[in-house]
């Protein structure tokens, strides 16, 4: 059987609101658990507790998300600032090294 090989480039990935939709997934999650809890006799009643406690992990894990989103956007934004501040400096002479 032939080895299967892409015929054209991947495209460059799509950059959004990562942060807006971390939060707002936690958010969701957080809700779902919310709503749950009144019921979890029911749940518990039919051996569904684990909708329950999906709901809380969902939520605990968004936390993580919105902590390592924030700082993943943070250091794109240092590191297009940081290009950016090389470029409007311009090309510089490479420094002569004492002795050569």
């Amino acid at each position: 059987m032939a080895k299967w090989t892409a015929k054209h480039e991947a495209p460059e990935p799509l950059e959004g609101p990562v942060v807006a939709t971390i939060t707002g997934g936690t958010i969701l999650w957080f809700v779902l658990f919310l709503v749950q809890v009144p019921f979890y006799g029911w749940f518990d009643d039919r051996d569904l507790t684990w909708w329950v406690w999906t709901c809380l992990a969902g939520a605990g894990l968004g936390l993580i998300g919105i902590w390592y989103v924030r700082k993943r956007d943070a250091a794109i934004k240092r590191h297009a600032a940081a290009q950016a501040a090389e470029a409007a400096q311009g090309p510089q002479a490479p420094e002569a090294r004492p002795g050569t």
